[in-house]
């Protein structure tokens, strides 16, 4: 099985994937030049695979690129960050 591709839908200020029919998501806010990531949710059938893992290092990603701020407003991506030092500098 091939890895499942993140999408931005910047319009929608989503990243998604989608695997075996449902869809994971990560959703954001976008201020001047900060991204407030608000929430992650993965359905309880694809927990355990990486794919919020996946979407938020897509995120993050993106945010580094364009230069962006970090809030962490999503619980998930604030663990996430905090145990990830490489992305300490996003905040």
């Amino acid at each position: 099985m091939s890895e499942p591709t993140v999408q931005h839908d910047a319009a929608a200020r989503r990243y998604s994937l989608v695997v075996d029919g449902a869809e994971a998501v990560l959703d954001y806010e976008l201020a001047g030049d900060v991204v407030t990531f608000t929430h992650t949710f993965v359905p309880p059938a694809l927990r355990v695979r990486g794919l919020a893992e996946a979407l938020v290092r897509r995120g993050l990603a993106d945010a580094r690129a364009a230069h962006r701020r970090v809030v962490p407003q999503c619980s998930y991506v604030a663990r996430f960050i905090e145990r990830h030092r490489e992305y300490h500098d996003l905040l």
